[in-house]
C-alpha cells in the first residue's frame, strides 16, 4: 500500500500527509491534557509531584512503550536515524538544554506548548513563538550559526553505539519496554492520586503515541521509497524554521513529514480548542511583559538548535529511542527550568494550564 502511494503521490507528498495526522493526534491530545514539559517542572520546583508531572510522564512513558514494542516487534529500527547514527555534540546538549530550560520558563512554554497555544487564540504565545522559530533558524544557518558551530565542537561524540544508551548500559528494548510500562503504571497511578481526569491522561497517551506514530510511518516510508528519506519523529524547531523560510523564501514549499507536522499540531489544537470551548484570545498584559517572553524565546530557538532539539524533538523522540545527546539534553532542560523558577521566585500559574478537575 505505502509503495503504491509512494508510486502515485511522491516521498514529499506521503510524508507530508503523515506529518500532519501525527500532528493532528499530536496537536488534540496536547491540547486536551495541558501537556507541558514547563509545567512539570516548576511544579517540582515548588516541591510538588502532581497532575503537571503526572501528565508529563504519561506521555513520556507512553512514548517509551510504543517506541519500544514497535522495535522488539521487528517493526521499527531507529538505529538509521540521525540522533543516534550522526556525529553527536554532549557540549551542545549541555549547554543548549540549560538555556532551553531557561527560555521556557521565561516564555511561559516550550515550543510544541507555544504552537498548541497559540491555535487556541493566545496572541502571547504566537508572538513568542515566531520570535523562536526566527532565533531557530538564525542559529541553523543565519548570524548565530558560527557560535552554535563552536560550542557544538568543544564536546561531540561519535555516531552508533557510542550514542545509544541502549548499547553503552547493556539493555534491550525488550527489558527497556517492560520497565517503561511499570513506569507508566506508576505515572498513571500518580495521576489518579491528584485526580486528573480520565480524559486528560487519555490524551497524554495520545501525546506519546504520536511520538510512536511518527517514527515508524517516517521509517515505514524510508524503507520502501528509492529516494533517501531521513528517519523523524515528532519535532518543533527545525520544522517550523523550514515552513516559516519556505512560506518567505519560496512560492512553493518543498513538501517533507515536519512541513505536515506544523499545521497539522496547529489545527488539531484548535479543534480540540473549540469542541471543549477553551479557545480563547489572550494577549500581553501587566502581568506578562513581552521582554521576558522574548528573552525567552531568543534563549529556546537557540538553545534548541544547539542541544538537537526541542523539549519533544530531543526530550521525547530523541528519548524514546535512547540517544544519549537526547537524554543528557532534556535533563539539562529540566535542571534549568528549575534553577530560572527557583531564582526569579515565580509563583503564577503556568499559561494556559489549569489543575485538572475531578
Amino acid at each position: 500500500m505505502i509503495e503504491a502511494l509512494l508510486d502515485h503521490y511522491g516521498d514529499g507528498t506521503v510524508l507530508a500527509a503523515a506529518g500532519a495526522l501525527v500532528g493532528l493526534v499530536f496537536g488534540a491530545g496536547a491540547q486536551h491534557s495541558r501537556f507541558c514539559l514547563r509545567a512539570a517542572t516548576v511544579e517540582v520546583a515548588q516541591g510538588l509531584f502532581g497532575p503537571r508531572l503526572a501528565i508529563w510522564l504519561i506521555a513520556f512513558n507512553a512514548g517509551v512503550v510504543f517506541v519500544q514494542a514497535l522495535v522488539v516487534a521487528g517493526w521499527f529500527d531507529p538505529s538509521g536515524s540521525r540522533q543516534l547514527a550522526a556525529t553527536g555534540s554532549l557540549s551542545g546538549a549541555i549547554i543548549g538544554g540549560l538555556m532551553f530550560g531557561c527560555g521556557m520558563v521565561l516564555a511561559r512554554g516550550c515550543a510544541s506548548r507555544l504552537l498548541v497555544l497559540s491555535a487556541t487564540g493566545n496572541l502571547r504565545a504566537l508572538v513568542t513563538g515566531l520570535v523562536l522559530t526566527i532565533a531557530a533558524q538564525m542559529s541553523l544557518r543565519g548570524a548565530l550559526s558560527p557560535l552554535r558551530e563552536a560550542l557544538a565542537s568543544l564536546w561531540t561524540v561519535e555516531g552508533g553505539g557510542a550514542r545509544n544508551l541502549l548499547s553503552l548500559l547493556h539493555l534491550t528494548s525488550g527489558i527497556v519496554a517492560t520497565l517503561a510500562v511499570v513506569a507508566l503504571i506508576a505515572s498513571l497511578g500518580l495521576a489518579y492520586r491528584h485526580r486528573v481526569r480520565t480524559s486528560h491522561a487519555v490524551a497524554a497517551l495520545c501525546v506519546g503515541g504520536a511520538i510512536g506514530l511518527g517514527w515508524v510511518l517516517t521509517y515505514v516510508v524510508a524503507q520502501t521509497s528509492f529516494g533517501v528519506v531521513p528517519i523523524s519523529s515528532v519535532t518543533f524547531t527545525g520544522p517550523s524554521a523550514d515552513t516559516l523560510m519556505g512560506l518567505v523564501n519560496s512560492r512553493a514549499l518543498p513538501l517533507s513529514f515536519g512541513i505536515g507536522l506544523v499545521p497539522g499540531v496547529f489545527v488539531g489544537a484548535a479543534l480540540m480548542a473549540l469542541a471543549t470551548r477553551e479557545a480563547r484570545i489572550e494577549r500581553f498584559g501587566a502581568d506578562t511583559p513581552m521582554e521576558r517572553y522574548l528573552i525567552g524565546a531568543v534563549l529556546m530557538g537557540f538553545g534548541s538548535m544547539l542541544a538537537g532539539g526541542c523539549a519533544v524533538g530531543a526530550g521525547m523522540s530523541g528519548g524514546s529511542i535512547f540517544a544519549l545527546t537526547a537524554w543528557v539534553a532534556v535533563t539539562c532542560m529540566w535542571v534549568g527550568a528549575m534553577i530560572t523558577h527557583r531564582t526569579i521566585g515565580s509563583t503564577a500559574r503556568p499559561a494556559g494550564i489549569t489543575p485538572p478537575a475531578a
